[in-house]
């Protein structure tokens, strides 16, 4: 894809034609060596710039939805007028541009001021606390100060460090090509200077709701107006003999990463357990560190279970042309301190096991609480829980999905960041319905698949182009409707078929 940093097109400051763009329709450019689109709705034209502020995606690939911009990438969505991010997984907006329409041109001068906030709300009787300071926790946190919440903010997190960016921890930082300065949501200022009382290496041993108050194992106690259990998922356990040894790691946290990169020395051998999207994830990544990689997983393809047979072989061979050695149809039976053996006996030499067989939703303080709890925490169309002023976000959150019309839960970081926000928004008195279509990619060398939707089971897959042309769109069925859909390296595609599924939804 274009790289929208770097400055092409027209010069803006010189004017375009006022006719060059259509109703509609974007153009990317440049003022001097800033990069900047505009964009055309009706008859009035905005500019701002032209890279997405979460990874930095060209937004003049992506799709014009009434007065916003999509960004082709991670499906980040921004308002054209205020340059605001209004979807996860951005945050921080983009700046806009005055524009001048003159002689029948269009030029684009200075950046704008960034707009002021409306100030705060006033709450000071109010005491939100969110408990979990992965994907939903931090994007509540941050659509609370965002709105200008104005009373107690307290999030609490049992991780030693302040929210990060967590789909980075088994891509490019575990590669070693991206700083760890990539990784904080927020720098580390940011909670303090925002009057947010943030809570690390902090346990709560229980939530009691007769006394709107979260109970820390610490012996503290920290009360509450209104509650976001936002705890995640952690990683399932391998059960069998050494699975404790302690070069056998998981990979779910910050702390884990760091540990796994400790013994990812080049000419390592490293057995991954699991052909999950976290373990092959890793296993691009590791192969990058010049790491030996071996496969273990009882499945007859990789990821054919979510993205289908085509999709699934075509993974299986991007990863042996990088030479990694898959052991389908395998489950582990031993882990020895320097192998692994199979179930059948084959021994294979390790000096790392990581093992990535999937997640478990932390439903336990829940429960205790006396939350209805039934394969996740049941919640309404507004995340609100059976408990006045309680909401659920993230992995751990079941809700009524418009689209299938059954209750789900999913563990894609993308949802759980924007239920956090519509969680926050909620708690602030908005009564939004959570309606968003889920969202989630997998980066795996140099190859991103999006995928949009949600299909536990299908009766039919379309297919257009060739996974191994690495130009491909599957359309998955069930009784003639798409559930969902994956891509690779249609970005655009891939956000018009969330639209389209949003219009499906509002119905």
């Amino acid at each position: 894809m274009t790289d929208a940093s770097q400055p092409q097109g027209p010069d803006f400051r010189d004017g375009v034609p006022d006719g060059t763009v259509a109703d509609g329709a974007m153009l990317t450019g440049h003022v001097g060596p800033h990069a900047v689109l505009i964009a055309r709705r009706d008859n009035e034209v905005f500019a701002m710039d032209a890279s997405c502020t979460h990874y930095g995606g060209p937004l003049g690939e992506g799709l014009m939805v009434g007065d916003t911009v999509r960004c082709p990438w991670h499906h980040a969505c921004f308002s054209l007028r205020t340059g605001e991010a209004l979807a996860a997984p951005a945050f921080t907006p983009v700046r806009c541009w005055r524009v001048e329409r003159k002689d029948g041109r269009i030029f684009v001068r200075e950046r704008m001021p960034e707009p002021m906030r409306s100030g705060a709300r006033p709450a000071p009787s109010e005491r939100i606390v969110i408990i979990g300071g992965g994907a939903a926790g931090f994007a509540a946190t941050e659509m609370l100060h965002r709105e200008g919440f104005g009373g107690a903010l307290t999030l609490i997190s049992a991780d030693e460090s302040a929210p990060y960016d967590r789909p980075n921890l088994s891509k490019d930082y575990l590669a070693g090509t991206a700083s760890e300065d990539w990784i904080p949501l927020r720098p580390g200022r940011f909670y303090a200077e925002s009057g947010i009382d943030l809570r690390l290496e902090t346990e709560v041993a229980a939530i009691d709701l007769a006394k709107r108050e979260v109970k820390l194992t610490s012996g503290g106690a920290v009360s509450f107006t209104k509650l976001l259990l936002a705890t995640g998922s952690e990683p399932v356990r391998l059960k069998c003999p050494g699975a404790e040894l302690p070069h056998v790691l998981t990979l779910r946290s910050l702390a884990d990463c760091r540990a796994i990169i400790s013994q990812a020395r080049p000419g390592s051998r490293a057995v991954i357990v699991g052909a999950s999207f976290i373990g092959l994830e890793a296993a691009a990544a590791l192969r990058q560190r010049n790491v030996e990689i071996h496969v273990v997983a009882p499945e007859a393809r990789p990821m054919e279970r979510v993205l289908g047979p085509a999709m699934g072989d075509f993974i299986r061979s991007l990863h042996e042309s990088h030479g990694v050695v898959f052991h389908l149809g395998s489950t582990v039976g031993t882990i020895e301190e320097h192998r692994v053996r199979l179930a059948d006996g084959a021994p294979i030499e390790a000096d790392l096991v990581l093992v990535g067989i999937g997640v478990r939703p932390r439903l336990a303080l829940a429960e205790k609480a006396g939350l209805a709890v039934e394969h996740g925490v049941l919640v309404n169309e507004y995340l609100e829980t059976g408990a006045q002023g309680v909401f659920a976000a993230g992995d751990i959150a079941r809700w009524p999905d418009p689209h299938s019309g059954e209750r789900v839960r999913i563990e894609h970081w993308v949802v759980a960041e924007r239920q956090g926000q519509t969680a926050a928004r909620n708690m602030l008195g908005f009564r939004e319905a959570f309606a968003a279509v889920p969202f989630f990619w997998t980066q795996q060398y140099d190859v991103s698949i999006d995928y949009v939707g949600h299909a536990v089971e299908w009766d039919g897959i379309e297919q257009q182009g060739d996974p191994a042309s690495r130009d491909v769109l599957l359309r998955f069925r069930r009784n003639g409707r798409t559930l969902a859909v994956s891509t690779i390296f249609r970005g655009r595609d891939s956000l018009q078929a969330e639209l389209a599924m949003e219009h499906e939804r509002s119905r």
